[in-house]
């Protein structure tokens, strides 16, 4: 595989570096002033809001670029129009993992791709599989509502223990993300094997007296919590009936 330049030194950009050279791909990883002007593949690390920009740049800097691509799960490839207006092909490689830092290991995650071009879409794989993700293929018009559900299923997940670490020390407990850590984990591991049907609790069992005790305990304790556990207590409902039902 042809050189790469990854442009962003990041979280994103460093784990995605790393994993390259992993794989024996010739790296290079370039800051805010863009790719070297050889460049013909280069692969943009940088906040969405920056893409289009950084698209300009490296294209100006590196007129000589043949694929250009974007990390971002949300944003569509028309960002990458400076290029692609250009003759370049453009795809999008998204891994679908949380980056906590530039050494975050890529290994085994899915990876979201869309490109121009079979040729861009074949490439976006052939990098995916050399960095020992899992490539899948996202419709670009349906790019949005996929980053909708990553982030519902990492970030909402942090608020949503967070929440519940808040109500435990409103009630007196202390060390409550200790404590919790084991029920979530298990959780977890629960609903990738069994998927709606992990469901449990007094909802699930239809205790609904429960339900209203929980209400009253948030209303005293920790009342900004009201409104979200109406929520999810609404969507659960909706769930179980579908799992009784089926």
């Amino acid at each position: 595989m042809q050189p790469i330049a990854v442009v962003g030194r990041g979280r994103v950009g460093g784990s995605l570096a790393r994993a390259l050279r992993a794989a024996g791909i010739e790296v290079s990883l370039a800051g805010r002033e863009g790719p070297a002007p050889a460049t013909e593949v280069a692969i943009l690390c940088v906040p969405d809001g920056e893409i289009e920009s950084a698209c300009e740049q490296a294209i100006a800097r590196a007129p000589g670029i043949r694929f250009v691509a974007h990390t971002s799960g949300a944003t569509m490839l028309s960002a990458l129009a400076p290029a692609t207006s250009r003759g370049a092909a453009a795809f999008s490689l998204h891994p679908l993992q949380t980056v906590p830092d530039p050494e975050a290991d890529l290994a085994g995650s899915p990876a979201a791709i869309a490109g121009t071009s079979p040729g861009a879409v074949d490439l976006a794989h052939r990098i995916a599989r050399a960095c020992r993700m899992v490539p899948f293929d996202v419709p670009e018009d349906s790019r949005a509502a996929y980053h909708a559900a990553a982030a519902i299923a990492s970030n909402f997940l942090v608020t949503l223990e967070s929440s519940a670490e808040e109500l435990l020390a409103a009630a007196g407990v202390e060390n409550g993300r200790e404590l919790l850590t084991p029920l979530v984990l298990r959780s977890a591991e629960n609903w990738a094997r069994r998927g709606s049907g992990a469901l449990t609790g007094p909802i699930a069992r239809g205790d609904e007296a429960t339900v209203a005790r929980h209400l009253e305990a948030i209303a005293q304790s920790a009342p900004a919590l009201e409104p979200m556990y109406l929520a999810l207590a609404e969507r659960t409902r909706e769930m179980a009936a579908a799992g009784r039902t089926t």
